[in-house]
C-alpha cells in the first residue's frame, strides 16, 4: 500500500490531546517540552490540565495542535515508522505547518513560534462579530462559489474549504455569510450552517495575517522536506523551500483545496491515509471523497502500538 500522513486543522483541539503520547513516548514528551520553550510558557498545561475556552483561542490551538501532530510522529518513529515511509504529507490549514514540521522543512520551535504569530494575525485581522464562516452541505464546490459570488453584493463572501464532494466552507463578511447560507438552501443545499469560529478564515478579509506572515517566514530557515508536501492552495506536492515559503504566505487567505489534495494523492497511487494527531475529521473526508481508501487515526499511544504491531 501506498500511504499518506494527514495533519487536522483547527477544530480538533481536546483537553488532554497528546498526554498518554507523552508518558508512553520520551521523544513524544519531548516535543512538547520544546515548544513550551519556543513559547516562553507552558502551553502542555493549557494542553492537559486547561479548560477547552483557552485551548480553543486561536492563538493556542494552532500550536498545540501542531505539538501533538508532532508528538505522534515522534511516537511512530519510537516504533519503528518513519515519516519516510509515506509518500507523501499533507495537512489541513494550520495542519500544513505539521505536514512540513514532520517531513523536516520546519523546526518544531520555529514551527511554534509561527503558528502562535499565525493565531493572533489571523485574530487580529478581522474585528470580532465583523466576520464569519458556514458550512453548506450537498452542493457542489461550482454551486457554492455561484451561491457566494450572489451572496456578496458588495461584500467579501467566498469558498474558503473545499473539504470534500459534499462539505464547501465559505467565508467572509458575516451579513454576506448570512446571506449565503440562505441562498444555499434555497440552491438545494441539505444544511447551511454558521460555524463556532472566532474569524472569517481563507479569505481577503484575512490580507492584514498574511502580510505579518510574510514577514514572520522571511525570518525562518525553511528546507527541503524529506517527503513532498501536498500543499492546500496548489492542492499538488511541492518540494522547493522557496516555494514552501511563498505558499505558506498565499495560504493565509487563499482556500484549502482538500478535496483536490486528497483526489490528486489518490491518482497518485495513496491507498492508505493516516491522520496524524487529534481528531479523525480528514479521514472522514477521505471516506467521503475515496470509499475505497484505507484509513487509520493515530492520536494515541495505543493507536501507535496498533500501527507498529502490523
Amino acid at each position: 500500500m501506498s500511504r499518506a500522513f494527514l495533519f487536522p486543522g483547527q477544530g480538533a483541539q481536546t483537553i488532554g490531546m497528546g498526554r498518554d503520547l507523552a508518558d508512553a513516548y520520551p521523544a513524544a514528551r519531548a516535543v512538547f517540552d520544546e515548544v513550551d520553550d519556543a513559547l516562553g510558557e507552558k502551553l502542555s498545561a493549557v494542553i492537559w490540565e486547561g479548560d477547552q475556552d483557552t485551548l480553543t483561542l486561536t492563538q493556542n490551538a494552532q500550536p498545540a495542535l501542531m505539538a501533538t501532530s508532532i508528538a505522534a510522529v515522534r511516537a511512530l518513529e519510537a516504533d519503528g515508522i518513519p515519516v519516510t515511509s509515506a509518500a507523501y504529507v499533507a495537512g489541513h490549514s494550520l495542519g500544513e505547518y505539521s505536514a512540513l514540521t514532520a517531513a523536516g522543512a520546519i523546526s518544531v520551535a520555529d514551527a511554534a513560534r509561527l503558528l502562535r504569530a499565525r493565531g493572533a494575525a489571523m485574530q487580529e485581522a478581522v474585528p470580532v462579530g465583523v466576520g464569519a464562516m458556514a458550512a453548506i452541505l450537498g452542493l457542489s464546490l461550482e454551486q457554492v462559489r455561484a451561491v457566494a459570488a450572489d451572496a456578496a453584493q458588495g461584500e467579501v463572501c467566498a469558498a474558503a474549504n473545499d473539504n470534500d464532494p459534499g462539505q464547501v466552507v465559505v467565508s467572509g463578511h458575516k451579513a454576506a455569510v448570512e446571506r449565503a447560507t440562505v441562498l444555499a438552501k434555497e440552491a438545494g443545499a441539505k444544511r447551511a450552517v454558521l460555524l463556532p469560529v472566532s474569524a472569517p478564515f481563507h479569505c481577503a478579509l484575512m490580507a492584514p495575517a498574511a502580510d505579518v506572515m510574510a514577514e514572520a517566514l522571511s525570518t525562518v530557515q525553511i528546507k527541503n522536506p524529506v517527503v513532498p508536501v501536498v500543499a492546500n492552495v496548489v492542492a499538488e506536492a511541492v518540494t522547493d523551500a522557496a516555494q514552501i515559503k511563498t505558499l505558506l504566505v498565499d495560504q493565509v487567505t487563499g482556500a484549502v483545496r482538500w478535496r483536490e489534495s486528497v483526489s490528486w494523492m489518490l491518482d497518485k497511487g495513496v491507498d492508505d491515509f493516516w491522520e496524524i494527531g487529534a481528531g479523525k475529521a480528514l479521514i472522514g473526508m477521505v471516506r467521503r471523497i475515496d470509499r475505497s481508501a484505507a484509513t487509520r487515526a493515530i492520536g494515541s499511544a495505543a493507536d501507535v502500538e496498533t500501527a507498529a504491531a502490523g
